[in-house]
Parts: C-alpha cells; sequence; structure tokens
C-alpha cells in the first residue's frame, strides 16, 4: 500500500509518521488486497486557544473513495480515532462488496453488542467538555472524475465516504445529481428540473 502523510501547521517527525505508519497498517491488515493508497493529512489549529489536533485519511480501494476524519486534543488520539474508523468503515465496504457476490451478509449477536456498547450513556451530551469552533471562509475547490452509476451505487459511496451528501453523475439520464442523508433519516435525492 502507498501510503502518503502531510503535514499541516506541524513538522511530521519520524516519531509521527512511524506511528502513523503503524496504526493505519494495523487498521488495514484484513483489506490488504484492497486498499492500494492512503493520503493522511495531519494537522494541528493555529489558534492557540483551541487545542485541536486533526487526522484526516483518504483511501482509494478498488476505484472506491474512503475518507475519514477525526479531532482532538491530542494528534497521537486522533489518529487512533480516525485509524478505527476507517476499519469499520472498510468492514462495510467488503461486507457490501460480499453482499453483492453471495446474497445478504448477516452478522452475529456478539458484533450487534459490540456497536451497542460505544453508543453514548443515556441522558449524556454529545457536546459536554466541547466549544464552538467558527469556520474559517475560505473556499476549497475539488475536481474528481463522475463515472455514471446507479442510485444504489452512489448510496453505497455515501456510506463510506463519511460525508452528509454525495454528488455523481446518473446512469439513466447522464445527469449531475446529489444524493444525501435527511436530518430524521433516511436519504434525499436533488436533480435538475427540465425547464
Amino acid at each position: 500500500m502507498k501510503l502518503l502523510i502531510h503535514g499541516r501547521n506541524l513538522d511530521v517527525t519520524p516519531a509521527i509518521r512511524d506511528y502513523t505508519e503503524t496504526k493505519l497498517t494495523r487498521a488495514i491488515n484484513h483489506f490488504e488486497g484492497i486498499v492500494k493508497e492512503a493520503d493522511v493529512h495531519l494537522s494541528v489549529a493555529r489558534n492557540p486557544r483551541v487545542p485541536q489536533q486533526i487526522a484526516e485519511v483518504t483511501m482509494f480501494a478498488n476505484g472506491t473513495v474512503i475518507r475519514a476524519q477525526e479531532r482532538s486534543d491530542n494528534l497521537y488520539a486522533s489518529i487512533d480515532l480516525v485509524a478505527s474508523k476507517l476499519s469499520r468503515q472498510l468492514t462495510r465496504y467488503k461486507d457490501r462488496l460480499l453482499e453483492r457476490q453471495q446474497g445478504p451478509v448477516h452478522r452475529s449477536a456478539r458484533d450487534e453488542e459490540a456497536g451497542a456498547a460505544t453508543l453514548p450513556l443515556p441522558g449524556a451530551s454529545l457536546t459536554d467538555g466541547k466549544e464552538p469552533v467558527t469556520p474559517s471562509r475560505g473556499v476549497r475547490r475539488k475536481y474528481f472524475a463522475m463515472p455514471p452509476m446507479s442510485l444504489d451505487d452512489a448510496l453505497h459511496q455515501l456510506d463510506v465516504i463519511d460525508h452528509d451528501f454525495y454528488v455523481f453523475r446518473d446512469a439513466d439520464t447522464n445527469q449531475i445529481q446529489v444524493v444525501y442523508r435527511r436530518n430524521h433519516g433516511g436519504f434525499g435525492v436533488i436533480q435538475p428540473r427540465e425547464s
């Protein structure tokens, strides 16, 4: 696997590089044949009042982009969190591939209990101990190929990229469409109207 590690507002020391390589290698150990390349961006917030250190990883697995981002007060903790998240996303991706080939994949009761154990306690707030951060006003442009795909494929891509929306070219109409997660569950599709 090709691994690129970049630092923003920090020097990537050999210790950080080795730790990142070790954690990501362990996270994708079972998916070695699937993942071809990983691009890692490690960054530290410029504002000293906001101790925020971010690990963002974009992986390319058989033409599919799998992306995860985590932030915490400690860069090593952020790397641990993003490696764990990537492992879960790769498991979902692999299950989806197996489901297409062999039919539905059934999870064991042990896997479901483990998933329930990571939920927050009832009555606990998700924002405890966190302060709001104002985002920068910069505009970031991204360019990528848009091969035609079905709505089901676009929903699958939405699952693995860890975003609220996914822009794709519909295979039937060849038009650009957007699939997104609705706040109260389910998905929505935005498509152009014929004039």
